[in-house]
């Protein structure tokens, strides 16, 4: 099996102003098809090559995982963002959000702070476990499907996905990310 990068479900000048052209240009087309590739050449001919993604996340480690779970986060990442109003915070993710959360402000604010806080590279994600909602922060390629928690939000927090655009302010691009999540998307995963 051969993995392709995956398709936006945006264009790229969609997200602006909160993530310009030039971020996705590097961080989707460099970044994100270079664990694809990486991920290709990596696979051919081992026991990984007819796998999909999942089973190679949870089979593999080293240079093989890192690519495999990276590729997997960057296609859920970027499935998490929309540039469409229509795309609000209802349903069933609302009513689990305030459930454990207390409120939707609180969750905002407890899952900001994680992401602002992970110190180094890595991901924060928005996870079900046993019916319950989690915010879990995961460093480097490392990601829920390896604890068996059912993925629902992330975002990266590895430099090159905010760098161009926000520079060092990790929580200037915490702030933007609110504005572009598509809740339709996260809904669709409980």
């Amino acid at each position: 099996m051969n993995f392709e990068l995956s398709k936006l479900n945006f264009n790229k000048q969609d997200l602006l102003p909160y993530m310009s052209v030039e971020t996705i240009e590097f961080h989707y087309g460099k970044h994100h098809q270079t664990y694809v590739t990486n991920l290709n050449n990596l696979i051919k001919d081992t026991e990984f090559e007819n796998k999909s993604l999942e089973e190679i996340i949870v089979n593999s480690k080293g240079g093989v995982f890192n690519n495999a779970a990276q590729v997997y986060n960057h296609n859920f990442f970027w499935n998490c963002l929309t540039n469409e109003k229509n795309s609000l915070l209802n349903g069933k993710i609302l009513e689990l959000i305030n459930r454990d959360f207390n409120s939707f402000d609180e969750f905002k604010n407890q899952f900001s702070n994680s992401a602002i806080s992970l110190f180094g590279s890595g991901w924060v994600w928005l996870v079900l476990n046993n019916n319950k909602l989690e915010i879990k922060q995961y460093k480097d390629a490392n990601n829920p499907l390896t604890d068996n928690l059912k993925p629902l939000l992330t975002i990266d927090v590895w430099e090159h996905a905010y760098y161009i655009d926000y520079r060092n302010a990790r929580a200037k691009f915490v702030e933007n990310f609110w504005n572009i999540i598509n809740w339709n998307f996260v809904n669709s995963h409980l």
